[in-house]
Formats: structure tokens, C-alpha cells, sequence
């Protein structure tokens, strides 16, 4: 049988996924420091309130509100004995504002990284990783989740951990990594290496890409790479951050207007996007706007680095080389490692306690 996800993409050629789920429920009284996964037991009206505000700005897949959802994250909380809980009640959320809605939408349940670093570069056995994973895995599908949605993933180990503990629940699965500046992930991951590693997991994921990042400019310029090396049958994934994060006052805002996001999605669609939507910052009123841009828009041929950078700004020159002499190849995991060590920023959310904010 066809699932949920495969059928709508075969109806409509592109997909429009959801924003922001921290960016939301901040907005809804979530505080600093506070577990989103928790609000889905303490203050479920509010939960579904952020589902269905994405449901009706025009979604066709939803994520759940489960980003930190392994024992390993919720352990910060007090909350590693309510995985399955916590994931199910999240998943039912998301199916009743659906329901409610009267639309055909995807519920997604998200599965962010444990927050750990994997042996031998850290403490996290591969075994004890791929636990986690399952864990949330049959939480989630308790709760009716259409597929499993693995994202901001930085490790090639934790990758295939996840995959392997959401194959336990035998549902499709999708995967994003997130590229930040110089074109790699924080373990030196490029865009066509994560294209060629999905040929080779199994389950193999229904589809593939890049979410958060520094930018909407240098994930299509990943997305771009990875399309070069990408098969003919891969779906790929793009959910940016909205623009730049910046300071105001003792907030966290986020630069990019709805114009922006909206030149994003033609953009990703040109890019070879079939699923695209936002990261952190992120709200209902871009979705709305990315929705319109996505239902009046004819695919073009991909766009250059010029394009990119005149409609969304600047790239960095690490992802600009990448772009300009192609894939690099295979890249061992401790090498890149090494050599993103040297180029990492402070902001990190692979081993944060941060969701998509």
C-alpha cells in the first residue's frame, strides 16, 4: 500500500511542510528553558492551537511536537521514563487539529538528535543511540504518526543510529541534516555525501535534505549540491531557517520577511525541492506566503550562486567552493570531525536542548 506521503506527492508534485514549532510555542507561553515535549501533557490546548495555526496557513505536512524527544533529551527534564507517553500523546495532537481542519495533512513525528556526541569522538555508544531512537520510534507510532521525520542530524553515526531505531516502527522515514556555514555540518558532513549515504541505509528514506542551517541562502546552495550527485527517484527535503538570527534586546529574532521565504520556496522548487518548508523563526503568516509562491510557481532550471545570493543574501565561501568544484567525495567521519572542529561556531543545537525554534 501506498503511504500518506508518497500518494500526496504523486497528486501534487510539491509539498509544503510546517515552520517553526519553539518560535510558536513561545509565542503561546512556552519559557526559556522549558521542555516543548512536556507541553504535550501540561498544556495540550496550546499544543494543537500550534498545529492547526500551520494546518490552516496552508501545511500539507505537520511536524510533532517531539523535536527532543528521546529519553536522552528528555532526561534534562526529568522526563526519560515518559518517552512513549509523551511522543504518543504528541502524534494524537497533531491527527485531532487535523482532523478538525478538514484537510488531508501529513503528521511527521520529528526526531531530533539525543544531544550526545557518538563513541569514539564522545560517550554515546552506537547501540545505546539506536535504543533511543526506537524508544521515541513506537511512541510515535502509537500515537498514528504517518511517517518518522529525522532532522537537524550532524553525524553520519547518529544518522544511521536514528534510522535504525525508527525502522522498529515500520513506517516511512525522511531525513535532514543541517548545514551550517562553510557547507558542512558540525561533524563535516557535505550536501552530496549525505546524497550518496542515503542510497546506502536501510530502510532507505522516502526522502532526504537539509533543515535550519544559518540562512536561506546557504541551504538552497546545499540543496543545490546535493542535487547534482542526487538519483533520479530521491525526494528532496528544504526547511530553512527563517533568514539570520539576531539579538533585539534579550530575544532571538529572525530576519527573513515572508517575501524572503516566499523567493526561498521558488527557489528550492528550482532547486529540485519537492518537500519545502521553514525552520526555526518560522511562523504561520511565512507559511501563508509560502504557500501562495508554491501554488503559482513553474519550476525553472536551478538557479546559480549569483540568483541565490541577489534574492537571499550572502553565502559563505566554504559553501560557495563546494558549489563551484563539485562533490568531494567520501570524507571519514573522525576527518570530518577534525576539520569541522576548526570551523564551528557557538551556536550549536546538536547538543543543545533547543527545538526548532
Amino acid at each position: 500500500m501506498t503511504d500518506k506521503l508518497t500518494r500526496l506527492l504523486a497528486q501534487r508534485g510539491t509539498l509544503l511542510a510546517d515552520g517553526a514549532t519553539g518560535t510558536n510555542l513561545f509565542a503561546l507561553g512556552l519559557q526559556t528553558g522549558d521542555s516543548p515535549e512536556l507541553w504535550n501533557a501540561q498544556h495540550p490546548d496550546r499544543v494543537k492551537q500550534h498545529y492547526r495555526s500551520f494546518v490552516d496557513a496552508g501545511s500539507d505536512i505537520i511536524l510533532t511536537n517531539t523535536f527532543g524527544g528521546t529519553a536522552r533529551r528528555l532526561m534534562l527534564h526529568g522526563g526519560q521514563d515518559r518517552v512513549r507517553e509523551l511522543n504518543r500523546r504528541a502524534a494524537e495532537l497533531a491527527h485531532a487539529a487535523v482532523a478538525e481542519s478538514g484537510r488531508e495533512v501529513v503528521v511527521a513525528g520529528s526526531m531530533g538528535p539525543t544531544g550526545d556526541i557518538f563513541q569514539p569522538l564522545g560517550s554515546l555508544a552506537y547501540e545505546d543511540g539506536v535504543a533511543a531512537f526506537a524508544e521515541q520510534a513506537r511512541g510515535l507510532a502509537e500515537g498514528g504518526v504517518d511517517l518518522l521525520w529525522i532532522e537537524t542530524i550532524s553525524s553520519v553515526d547518529e544518522l544511521k543510529a536514528a534510522v535504525a531505531g525508527a525502522s522498529v516502527a515500520g513506517l516511512p522515514i525522511t531525513t535532514t541534516l543541517s548545514f551550517d556555514t562553510n557547507g558542512r555540518t558540525m561533524m563535516g558532513v557535505t550536501p552530496d555525501q549525505l546524497s550518496t549515504l542515503v542510497q546506502t541505509l536501510d530502510p532507505r528514506p522516502t526522502a532526504y535534505g537539509a533543515n535550519c542551517g544559518v540562512g536561506a541562502s546557504e541551504l538552497i546552495v546545499a540543496l543545490k549540491n546535493m542535487g547534482e550527485v542526487a538519483a533520479s527517484r530521491d525526494v528532496l527535503i528544504a526547511k530553512s531557517n527563517c533568514g539570520i538570527p539576531q539579538w533585539s534586546g534579550d530575544q532571538i529574532v529572525y530576519s527573513g520577511t515572508p517575501e524572503l521565504m516566499a523567493d526561498y520556496t521558488r527557489l528550492a522548487i528550482d532547486c529540485g525541492a519537492r518537500i519545502v518548508g521553514g525552520c526555526c523563526g518560522t511562523t504561520p503568516e511565512h507559511i501563508r506566503t509560502m504557500r501562495e509562491a508554491m501554488d503559482t510557481h513553474a519550476r525553472r532550471p536551478a538557479p546559480d550562486i549569483e540568483t541565490i545570493v541577489a534574492q537571499l543574501g550572502e553565502i559563505s565561501t566554504g559553501a560557495q567552493d563546494q558549489a563551484q568544484r563539485g562533490p568531494l567525495g567520501d570524507l571519514p567521519e573522525s576527518e570530518a570531525a577534525s576539520a569541522s572542529g576548526k570551523r564551528r561556531r557557538g551556536r550549536r543545537r546538536a547538543t543543545g536542548a533547543a527545538p526548532d525554534f
